[in-house]
């Protein structure tokens, strides 16, 4: 279906439509993503964490900002999800001896475990691109980036 009958309007032109296009269509696959994570009882900005933990457990314990560098939102309070984490046993949260106002971040067995168990929420969001081919989902991603790294100059 187009964006056209999605939406039933019509737009200023090409460029207008791409954006609405864009952001029409993140906020259906944010939408199907956020349901299979509420099964779980976890916000999709804890999951970025608790990803963000497992992926550099090697670098243990790390700090709010190196995990906020890291996030996908980067107006995230990182340090209420670490909190909101912490309470929920997913995390260990330590002050640093040096500066009280930095933190230690690890993922607990826990937090591994629900991550493992989560996995069918990743092969989900695999799926939400299965229509399209390999070589599309390149170009998808290159011109993603293009636009992206038109936003930043």
């Amino acid at each position: 279906m187009s964006i056209e009958d999605d939406l039933k309007g019509r737009f200023r032109n090409e460029y207008h439509k791409g954006l609405i296009n864009l952001t029409y269509t993140t906020k259906q696959l944010g939408y199907e993503f956020f349901l299979s994570l509420k099964k779980h009882g976890i916000a999709e900005q804890q999951y970025n964490v608790l990803r963000i933990l497992r992926g550099f457990r090697s670098q243990a314990p790390l700090t709010i900002g190196f995990i906020k560098e890291r996030m996908l939102d980067k107006d995230s309070d990182v340090s209420r999800i670490v909190d909101r984490l912490f309470e929920k046993g997913l995390l260990t949260r330590k002050e640093n001896s040096e500066d009280r106002r930095q933190k230690s971040v690890e993922i607990t067995s826990k937090g591994l475990l629900l991550l493992d168990s989560m996995f069918e929420c990743e092969k989900r969001a695999d799926t939400l691109l299965s229509n399209l081919n390999e070589t599309e989902v390149r170009e998808l991603n290159r011109l993603l980036d293009k636009i992206r790294n038109n936003t930043t100059n």
